[in-house]
């Protein structure tokens, strides 16, 4: 009840209601455009396309089944996201990069720029990887090249359109525009996907103690993932006494907070993203040994390939979590603030001692955060093995949506706070 007091009160703050409907509205737009269809598609064709691929479901999970229909936005994001882990890599390799990433705001305009024109480049190269590979058979005519270019460059500028949409999002609205649209396209299937699930048990196919137990995991996926988003490690700061003119400065105590899981949702989407690449490697060389190669070895729906998915998927999120959360946490710039400020932690000297102290606190709460988004993005896999049951709105689809939600909530709540309001969070 607390939720929803939270934000009827900021409904009522003018500001903070008009961030709220235009996120409405740009989040009404995106679910507009996923049911436009591609022109000189038969649609007819396209539901056989997706008989037994369990691959693509990871594609159909962040386009809110835009993907699967073939709409403008059948990309959704996803090139977008490809583009943020090349450049957020290539930081570290290259020096050009490195250098715009510590120039503050100028910078990072430059990094988001670079960004921009990689996803285009991306979603140019998948859009000709699916009309060309995977939906060739679904075009009316494959011989008219006039169609086949509108097809190509209708799916390029959608991702480009939802790009821009998200980053409307970013400036005008409330929350991160790309995770919306994300959030947006998997909560709008849970509806149709409870009523599959439904019709499968009227059926028979599937029992009602797989049910059950899927209700019991998706339950504790919410309650871990609201406990683990919201856990942090604190680590106390003492400031010693200054005294600077006829005034005292200091003596105060603080603390750190390093939370559990710093890097959130995104080593999750991440590692999904590359799990695509090499489904869409196979859309350029349809009908041969490597697609028969990715789908019995990659593929989470393959003997033996649900395994080693799984265990690539989870060395991908650890490695990504560590990687995001060194990049947003730096324990050498936390240590040199502190000592500036004349800070030390209880019991530790300033300088290398610190940072070797935060560094060593960072990697093993760390762990524990990589560990369970590992374990929750893997888990529904292995259950699909034991019960049969096939329901889209998994462990991966349920932490990002609570992941998001969590995360929208408390910017809400910041926004309470600025106003002197009480908050849910």
């Amino acid at each position: 009840m607390g939720m929803f007091e939270t934000l009827g009160k900021a409904w009522q703050i003018p500001d903070i209601r008009r961030k709220i409907v235009f996120t409405l509205l740009m989040l009404i737009v995106f679910r507009l455009g996923s049911n436009i269809p591609v022109p000189g598609i038969d649609r007819s064709v396209l539901a056989e396309a997706f008989t037994g691929q369990g691959l693509f479901e990871l594609f159909d999970l962040f386009s809110g089944g835009a993907f699967q229909n073939f709409t403008i936005f059948a990309l959704s994001i996803t090139p977008y996201i490809t583009a943020s882990i090349i450049i957020n890599l290539l930081t570290v390799a290259v020096p050009y990069l490195e250098n715009l990433a510590k120039e503050g705001t100028e910078g990072r305009k430059k990094m988001t720029q670079i960004t921009r024109y990689l996803t285009v480049v991306l979603a140019l190269l998948q859009a000709v990887g699916f009309t060309f590979g995977l939906f060739r058979n679904a075009l009316q005519d494959p011989g008219d090249i006039f169609m086949i270019i509108v097809i190509v460059f209708t799916l390029t500028a959608g991702t480009a359109f939802l790009m821009w949409l998200g980053e409307q999002i970013n400036e005008y609205g409330i929350g991160n525009g790309i995770s919306m649209i994300i959030f947006a396209g998997i909560v709008c299937r849970f509806p149709a996907d409870i009523n599959s699930a439904l019709v499968s048990y009227r059926a028979g196919a599937v029992s009602v103690i797989s049910l059950i137990l899927f209700c019991l995991f998706a339950l504790a996926v919410v309650v871990g993932v609201i406990m683990v988003q919201q856990g942090q490690r604190r680590i106390p700061v003492q400031y010693a006494k200054r005294v600077v003119g006829r005034k005292m400065y200091g003596g105060q105590s603080t603390h750190i907070p390093i939370k559990v899981n710093q890097a959130g949702v995104i080593p999750v989407i991440f590692g999904l993203s590359l799990m695509q690449f090499p489904l869409t490697i196979t859309y350029f060389f349809p009908g041969g040994a490597l697609e028969d190669f990715v789908n019995t070895y990659l593929s989470p729906t393959g003997s033996p390939g649900v395994w080693i998915y799984v265990s690539i998927n989870v060395i991908l999120i650890i490695f990504f979590t560590y990687f995001y959360t060194a990049i947003t946490f730096n324990p050498v710039d936390v240590a040199e603030n502190m000592r500036a400020n004349g800070g030390f932690v209880p019991g530790i000297r300033p300088g290398r001692p610190t940072i070797e102290y935060l560094n060593n606190v960072m990697m093993r709460i760390t762990f524990v955060g990589a560990v369970f988004l590992a374990l929750i993005a893997s888990m529904p896999y292995l259950i699909q093995q034991v019960t049969e049951l096939r329901i889209s709105f998994g462990g991966t689809a349920l932490l990002i949506a609570v992941g998001v939600a969590l995360d929208l909530m408390k910017q809400i709540e910041n926004q309470m706070v600025m106003r002197n309001y009480k908050g849910f969070l």
